[in-house]
């Protein structure tokens, strides 16, 4: 169960955080959301798919795994990636709203937290350590990034850009897989788009990581493959 209270340098002072990957830490997960400003960097090593929000809408997640709880890209030395989505690098922390201030909020429950190893939070005297300082950089990222996802989702919804998949996948000991509940791009859709659209798009800032979701599809073939080797090695 969380327990996410404001961060402060009194209550806090001695707190520190692990930034090591793994299971153990709460990393064993099937995505991570994500945002149109993250796409250039998760489409290099991921698939980005939307899924429908608790909330209504749609939101973007990287996708690391076929099945709730499985992340292919967690390994015996960490994480298996040369870049890690922010959603996954804010942990334990999160940014928290009142009026017009943003607030940093931290999970005093995860595992990560604790006083004697890691990253301090604050210094000796009570100052915000380096750590601190990157995880206020990603925290203020992230909700930049999802505030400005709201105009790019919008606008694929307009257009009716989004449509649902279903991927069906044999292992190389023939398991069946199947991933359901997400959607992708409707590329058709997208090449009968008129010109004055697209310009539009552009003009938007949303043409490009429309794209970028397009070409993270490849990566489906890198979970295929670390699939192959997960499920032959529990074998």
């Amino acid at each position: 169960m969380a327990r996410a209270v404001l961060l402060n340098n009194i209550d806090h002072k001695d707190l520190r955080v692990q930034t090591g990957r793994g299971a153990h830490f709460g990393d064993n997960v099937m995505s991570a959301l994500s945002f149109p400003a993250e796409f250039r960097d998760v489409q290099a090593s991921y698939p980005i798919v939307f899924r429908r929000a608790a909330g209504g809408g749609f939101e973007a997640h990287a996708l690391f795994g076929f099945q709730e709880g499985e992340n292919l890209f967690l390994g015996l030395h960490g994480w298996e990636a040369p870049y890690v989505p922010l959603a996954i690098e804010r942990q334990p922390f999160l940014i928290g709203v009142s009026g017009d201030e943003l607030t940093v909020h931290i999970d005093l429950e995860n595992p990560r937290v604790g006083t004697s190893s890691g990253e301090r939070i604050f210094l000796p005297h009570g100052g915000t350590s380096e750590y601190l300082e990157r995880i206020n950089a990603t925290l203020l990222a992230i909700h930049q990034g999802l505030q400005q996802a709201r105009g790019f989702l919008a606008a694929l919804l307009e257009h009716q850009l989004l449509e649902p998949f279903v991927f069906d996948i044999e292992l190389d000991d023939g398991a069946q897989c199947r991933l359901a509940g997400f959607h992708t791009i409707n590329e058709e859709r997208l090449a009968t788009l008129p010109g004055n659209v697209l310009e539009r798009l552009n003009r938007a800032g949303y043409l490009q990581p429309v794209y970028m979701v397009i070409a993270s599809m490849s990566n489906f073939r890198t979970l295929i493959e670390r699939k192959n080797r997960a499920h032959a090695a529990q074998c």
